[in-house]
């Protein structure tokens, strides 16, 4: 049997990412379905206007990864991916595989559990943003550890000085995070001066956050998370102070 070529096991691992993708996807629409949408009345929760509802932007974003999964899926099933997934060549031990795999699941762990909650938005999204395309852009396993260990130090952080949810308005681990994207967007820069695509990850890992939740919060009218962080408390109190009042006298 002939070795399989790079692309042949690139469309296996994509097999396996569909799935995961897909189940993800699946179990988040699911939880989604129990926000009102079309102005039911759940659990003491009564629902709006459609375009108003907190369940537009998830459905928007888990619908759209159901779609890619399924897109992801189809691609590597016609590239026989899904005969070689299962081969052990999909499936055996494989040590780079299992560091990017690894990596890839703590960072998130610690955005989720740690960031999201308690840190404001722009921030821990642009922190994690720039760890991903820089970690997992080139396939270097010390990048990889790097950038796990920056996101769980700022995870880490704020789940031991702000657990409650008392505490999630605390500042102290905005102040952290945003330090820590700082120093990793300066190494970045610094180490990579020639590469177009670092030179690019600061203007990604801002704008896509701050379009995000602006859209969020002033377009769709939605609840963002910690509408009280560091960046968007800001955000908001000179939207609705200076900006605002523009057009409503």
């Amino acid at each position: 049997m002939n070795s399989p070529t790079e692309q042949e096991i690139l469309r296996a691992r994509d097999f396996w990412g569909a799935i995961v993708l897909f189940f993800l996807s699946v179990f988040f629409l699911w939880r989604t379905s129990f926000i009102p949408l079309f102005g039911q009345n759940r659990a003491g929760v009564s629902g709006a206007d459609w375009y108003n509802s907190a369940a537009l932007v998830p459905f928007g974003i888990f619908g759209a990864l159901l779609v890619l999964s399924l897109v992801l899926m189809n691609i590597s099933i016609k590239a026989g991916g899904a005969r070689l997934a299962l081969t052990r060549v999909g499936i055996g031990w494989n040590r780079s595989e299992a560091l990017r795999f690894s990596t890839l699941a703590l960072i998130l762990f610690f955005y989720i559990v740690g960031l999201v909650p308690r840190v404001d938005f722009i921030i821990g999204s642009g922190l994690l943003i720039t760890g991903l395309i820089y970690g997992y852009h080139g396939g270097r396993s010390d990048r990889m550890i790097l950038v796990t260990l920056i996101v769980a130090i700022a995870g880490l952080y704020a789940l031991a000085a702000h657990l409650p949810r008392s505490e999630w308005k605390a500042h102290d681990d905005d102040w952290v995070a945003l330090v820590l994207w700082f120093g990793l967007t300066l190494w970045v820069l610094a180490t990579n001066r020639q590469d177009r695509v670092a030179r690019a990850i600061p203007i990604i890992a801002i704008l896509a956050p701050t379009l995000l939740v602006l859209a969020m919060a002033f377009g769709f009218r939605q609840n963002v998370p910690n509408r009280s962080g560091l960046l968007f408390s800001q955000i908001e109190y000179h939207y609705f102070v200076n900006i605002k009042p523009l057009w409503s006298r």
